[in-house]
């Protein structure tokens, strides 16, 4: 039982580390943008202040958090409900989610996620 534990804790540190990297790249660009961009949501005009900038998303006009081009011409801010509304826009003009299909996506936060298990197989 111990030994089966012990693997539980390897993958939730694997799947851990794995979100952190995510979070951090997502910073990343995230502080790009709200420093290259007036805090002001590119949809609903609301204004922004360092009191509820949470509020404010990055969203990827093409739709693929890959493409981040240091000069934020695939970024625009959004505040969270203009953001969600656009993806849900996406989802519902997409032919794709109609009908109980899923549309495709193209961002992979788990990429690598195998050999990272694998090597922690290995180590173990």
């Amino acid at each position: 039982m111990t030994a089966k534990r012990s693997g539980t804790d390897k993958l939730d540190q694997v799947v851990a580390q794995a979100r952190r990297e995510s979070e951090q790249r997502a910073k990343g660009y995230r502080e790009l943008a709200l420093r290259m961009y007036p805090w002001i949501c590119g949809r609903c005009a609301r204004e922004f202040t360092r009191a509820n900038v949470q509020l404010l998303e990055v969203h990827h006009r093409d739709h693929n958090h890959d493409n981040n081009p240091p000069d934020g011409s695939n970024w625009e801010l959004l505040c969270t409900y203009c953001h969600e509304n656009e993806h849900r826009r996406l989802l519902d003009n997409n032919p794709g989610a109609a009908g109980g299909q899923q549309s495709q996506a193209t961002y992979q936060p788990f990429a690598g996620l195998d050999a990272l298990l694998k090597k922690t197989r290995d180590e173990g």
